[in-house]
């Protein structure tokens, strides 16, 4: 059988939950699938998710690497631009951008990961990319 490949799911490192919480539910509004931890004093390993969008976030060393960037391919995103200063969250104030690759808009998270949301342009035909 032919090796077939459905999903990436990148593991992003957190250092506080709480910050987590605050930036991927309350601001992003990400919502948590599952949350796993070995024992009450180990460290958390959760699901976020909003449609497609599917992130692991990992308190656990060696999961993920702080500083790590996610290209998300959207659909969408001055609209969920709008969205988000809306929330006049006050740790970022994301901009958007538009360039050859399409309509970008950059987020920081609170432990130096990056998720590069960006809608491909639409072409000729009337598709993106």
């Amino acid at each position: 059988m032919e090796a077939v490949f459905r999903r990436v799911v990148p593991i992003l490192r957190i250092f506080d939950i709480g910050k987590a919480r605050e930036f991927y539910v309350d601001y992003l509004g990400l919502a948590v699938d599952w949350e796993h931890r070995f024992s009450d004093d180990a460290p958390l390993y959760m699901q976020v998710s909003r449609g497609d969008l599917v992130l692991h976030l990992s308190e656990h060393h060696g999961d993920g690497t702080p500083g790590s960037a996610v290209h998300v391919e959207t659909s969408g995103v001055r609209s969920y631009h709008a969205e988000l200063a809306a929330k006049d969250y006050r740790y970022l104030r994301p901009g958007v951008g538009v360039d050859e690759i399409g309509t970008c808009m950059t987020l920081l998270d609170p432990f130096g990961n990056t998720l590069r949301l960006n809608e491909p342009p639409v072409n000729a035909s009337g598709t993106s990319g």
